[in-house]
């Protein structure tokens, strides 16, 4: 009597493909365990310094101006604390946000875009050069140049590790770290002493400052205080441009089969060497948007020391990975960490928990959420190579 014929084993799927799935089934569980995960981690290392680790997380909560919304509902009182606080966390989440979707594109593609400091650098440069020497021109149309060209130079800046990708097949982490230390540099030298964008005093290694009429509207609170600026509308706006690119364009669907395999794509017709540029050059215009936004929005100059000292593009690889490179997930990452960032090292008590030490949170929370997520694709592997020992006994006994 023949025996029933077994069931065809299910395809193989790549680790992008399971780990994709995986994202999709556990819905916001996986996100939410890595945070909560990292700040007890971080909590866990304020404790080992003789803090209190629940009164310095309120401490930084309340730098955050978070709790606005629940103890003074809608009060656009530009005097309270609160209300600053949590304009100045908005400010820097519209930054991350956009630095986190340079991220996070790239890797929809497969492509790790690790220069995102660069590119947020270079559109700064160039928005801080159109803002200080073209103040003849009118307000809008002025502000509008000024944030095209610092997103095209931030496109074209990761546009060139995205063709050495197509064509030579060099790593993109490589490239873009290489880009991020030219941007650096260069930045260092048109800031610096006899540089061509140096200030007016000859002693400081700072830029010009840009020209008020080119100067992003204040919407809440007061322009002397440093409101919330009009920019933070402009990357809401890239959260929806990202979502209908990825999910309702061609585009998006090339980017993405390329990411899960480029060897499929190919198969199928699409040119992997494209979608490889395209998806850098975007992924460097969102960068070099946030680097335009923040010059015409908050920091007005910029110099030598600030060259060497910013961090937000490599800040944004944790937005992406904390958000799992959705648009929602990283607005939302962007606003966690936006508030960790501005309540740890500005808006914090100094009586509970110096600033120049809690800062450090910040960059610790970031690694740790590394970390968890690099572990997760780990166990994913190491799930799968189980399952493969598991089934191998089975399929020998089956006398193919």
């Amino acid at each position: 009597m023949n025996e029933p014929a077994a069931a065809p084993e299910e395809p193989g799927q790549s680790l992008a493909a399971r780990l994709a799935l995986q994202h999709r089934l556990g819905g916001l569980a996986p996100p939410i365990l890595t945070a909560l995960l990292a700040f007890l981690m971080g909590g866990l290392i304020v404790l080992a310094t003789g803090h209190n680790p629940i009164t310095t997380y309120r401490g930084i909560w309340d730098g955050t101006g978070l709790g606005w919304l629940y103890h003074i509902p809608w009060d656009t009182r530009a005097e309270s604390l609160a209300a600053l606080n949590l304009q100045q966390t908005l400010i820097w989440t519209t930054t991350l946000t956009l630095t986190g979707l340079a991220v996070a594109f790239a890797f929809r593609c497969g492509l790790f875009n690790i220069g995102g400091q660069g590119q947020y650098l270079v559109g700064l440069i160039v928005a801080n050069w159109i803002g200080v020497s073209m103040a003849g021109l009118a307000g809008p149309a002025h502000i509008a140049l000024a944030i095209v060209l610092a997103t095209l130079a931030g496109a074209a800046w990761a546009g060139i590790a995205g063709l050495l990708k197509a064509m030579v097949g060099a790593h993109e982490v490589i490239t873009t770290i290489m880009l991020n230390w030219i941007a650096i540099y260069f930045g260092a030298y048109v800031f610096g002493q006899g540089g061509p964008l140096q200030g007016p005093v000859a002693s400081n290694p700072i830029s010009g400052d840009v020209v008020q009429s080119v100067r992003l509207p204040v919407f809440w609170g007061d322009p002397v205080l440093q409101g919330l600026h009009v920019g933070i509308f402009i990357a809401l706006g890239a959260l929806v441009v990202f979502y209908i690119v990825i999910n309702r364009t061609t585009l998006g669907y090339e980017v993405r089969t390329v990411g899960f395999n480029p060897d499929a794509a190919a198969y199928g017709g699409i040119s992997v060497k494209r979608n490889y540029f395209l998806a850098m050059a975007i992924s460097g215009s969102f960068a070099g948007l946030a680097g335009g936004i923040d010059m015409l929005g908050w920091q007005y100059r910029f110099g030598t020391l600030d060259v060497y000292s910013s961090s937000v593009g490599f800040l944004g690889i944790a937005v992406a990975l904390l958000g799992r490179n959705t648009a929602v997930g990283t607005g939302i990452a962007a606003l966690v960490f936006g508030a960790l960032f501005y309540g740890t090292t500005h808006g914090i008590d100094p009586n509970v928990f110096k600033p120049e030490l809690a800062g450090n949170l910040t960059s610790m929370v970031q690694g740790l959420v590394v970390l968890f997520v690099g572990a997760d694709v780990l166990i994913l592997y190491v799930w799968g190579l189980r399952r493969k020992k598991l089934r191998m006994p089975r399929l020998g006994g089956r006398g193919v």
